[in-house]
């Protein structure tokens, strides 16, 4: 069986979202290329009836500023497009439901509520980053590492600051390799990998 072997707690937990998304950007400041030049517009309230639950402040405002990216070239955040809300959060509850099935069973250590797991993020390498759902407040779940050689983890603060703290080393990476602050490619609204080259080329992939 994987093993939940500990858990991280941040100094300070920030809960407002905006400085989140500033701590983010200091620890990555590829981010700023990224960056939309002013924040879409999302149908949360849609998200949210199918989900069954409301969603972190600080994910919502990372996904009304920006695209989906990825950091060196081995993990990138699940953001969602506008107009694509419903099915994001549909396909959210299925992978839900796919941790608490017999499918996974012996798969999630014991301690951890297979149930209460939804997916905000995956690795090139098959790490899966996710909250475990595990109170009604969005703002206090836990961030919640499965990484693909079998080590579980939880850290104690939202997932924008979770992906601060990974970048910038603060957190130990158990279980994963460092995670260097650079931003290597993003995803546009047709679902295409624009990543940058060796020598600074921007590329699309199709």
């Amino acid at each position: 069986m994987d093993e939940l072997i500990g858990v991280q707690r941040p100094v300070r937990r920030i809960v407002d979202a905006d400085e989140a998304i500033a701590v983010l950007e200091c620890a990555v400041p590829g981010l700023a290329g990224v960056r939309r030049g002013e924040p879409v517009v999302f149908d949360w309230v849609a998200a949210e009836e199918v989900l069954g639950s409301a969603l972190p402040a600080d994910f919502k405002r990372l996904c009304e500023w920006y695209p989906s990216f990825v950091l060196d070239d081995f993990m990138s955040p699940g953001l969602p497009w506008p107009g694509e809300m419903t099915g994001w959060a549909r396909g959210s509850c299925q992978e839900r439901e796919g941790w608490a099935s017999d499918r996974f069973h012996g798969f999630c250590p014991q301690e951890v509520d297979a149930g209460s797991l939804l997916s905000w993020g995956e690795s090139m390498e098959g790490d899966q980053f996710l909250w475990s759902s595990v109170t009604e407040d969005p703002e206090h779940w836990l961030v919640t590492v499965s990484s693909r050689n079998g080590v579980w983890w939880h850290y104690e603060g939202g997932m924008v600051q979770f992906l601060a703290e990974l970048c910038d080393g603060t957190l130990e990476p158990w279980g994963l390799p460092p995670v260097p602050p650079e931003v290597t490619g993003w995803f546009n609204e047709r679902g295409a990998l624009i990543w940058v080259g060796g020598h600074g080329d921007v590329i699309e992939e199709e």
